[in-house]
């Protein structure tokens, strides 16, 4: 008896046929992209979480200069300006002194 049913039920008609889904198939062309975009949405957002706790977790190195090493830099970088023109002698003479 069930071998009947089966049969009658998966003949053409109002069910659930080959590419018919009773008008829903047209829904899917709006909800499946939407879908698609939501959990790429979701995967992304799960990944950065991922790498910021990550990066939060690693130990911090020093990245600030040592205090004598910023100061040769300014030097270096005043002899560069002084040598290209921007600043004339007494500028360079004056900012210079305020380093030191």
């Amino acid at each position: 008896m069930n071998t009947v049913h089966a049969m009658a039920f998966s003949g053409p008609g109002g069910g659930w046929g080959h590419m018919e889904a009773n008008g829903w198939s047209g829904w899917m062309w709006v909800l499946g992209p939407i879908m698609m975009v939501a959990w790429l949405a979701v995967i992304t957002a799960v990944v950065w979480l991922v790498l910021q706790a990550t990066a939060n977790s690693r130990p911090q190195t020093r990245t600030t200069p040592v205090e004598g090493a910023g100061i040769e830099r300014a030097r270096g970088i005043l002899a560069e300006r002084l040598a290209r023109g921007e600043i004339d002698a007494e500028d360079y003479q004056e900012r210079l002194a305020k380093l030191t």
